[in-house]
């Protein structure tokens, strides 16, 4: 009988140890390895918009397809904010590119989404120069934070200047959003770089933070009460 009294607990279903050895062991191996896991998918990130351009030099033209599709999702891809490889020029002027775009050059909202692969151009990388500097920026910092997270924790950005670190990118931003002047592909490169150096040194040292409480609660959980 069950401690109520109401007869024996009913029996485990077959199989749900090994189901909740395998969860255990799922859970076990996120908690020590999740900044592995992390850095694969930023590296995965980062690295597949650069391989578009390559598969469709290379003639790959369904592969990179799919990849410029999948970033429409996270990016404008404006051609004439975008980085080419295999071409004359790694950026272009929406004068230049707008011969190729098939719009006149008063429609250049309507270049969203239409990313260039042309062999007098060269082939566009498959997000924007802000962005490809966000993520390589993200990227390299949290490899430099992974590599000093082996020797103990690291203090997190200060908030304030996380939020100062954001001024550059915004101003350069919205200054163009509104038409006052056009931004320059360094500006961009250096405002995302800036934006994405930032994050990293807030939100890796947090996430460190967290999986070490989270592993500490686990190892107790293991051991029970005393």
């Amino acid at each position: 009988m069950n401690a109520a009294g109401e007869g024996p607990a009913p029996a485990r279903p077959p199989g749900a140890s090994r189901l909740e050895a395998l969860i255990d062991a799922l859970v076990t191996g996120l908690l020590r390895g999740w900044l592995a896991f992390y850095l694969v998918a930023i590296a995965v990130f980062t690295t597949l918009p650069f391989a578009a351009p390559l598969l469709a030099r290379a003639g790959q033209d369904r592969a990179a397809s799919a990849i410029y599709l999948a970033y429409r999702l996270s990016c404008h891809q404006l051609p004439h904010h975008s980085w080419f490889i295999g071409g004359p020029k790694a950026a272009y002027s929406w004068p230049e590119v707008q011969p190729y775009t098939g719009l006149r050059l008063d429609q250049t909202l309507r270049a969203f989404h239409h990313p260039l692969r042309d062999p007098a151009l060269g082939y566009q990388v498959a997000f924007c120069q802000r962005d490809a500097a966000i993520w390589l920026s993200l990227l390299a910092a949290s490899l430099i934070l992974a590599w000093r997270l082996r020797r103990g924790p690291v203090r997190p950005l200060r908030m304030r200047w996380y939020l100062i670190s954001l001024i550059p990118i915004a101003l350069d931003g919205l200054t163009q959003l509104v038409g006052l002047r056009e931004s320059t592909p360094l500006l961009r490169t250096l405002t995302g770089a800036i934006f994405g150096a930032a994050t990293a040194w807030l939100v890796l040292p947090l996430l460190d933070e967290g999986f070490r409480e989270l592993r500490t609660a686990s190892a107790a959980r293991r051991v029970g009460p005393t």
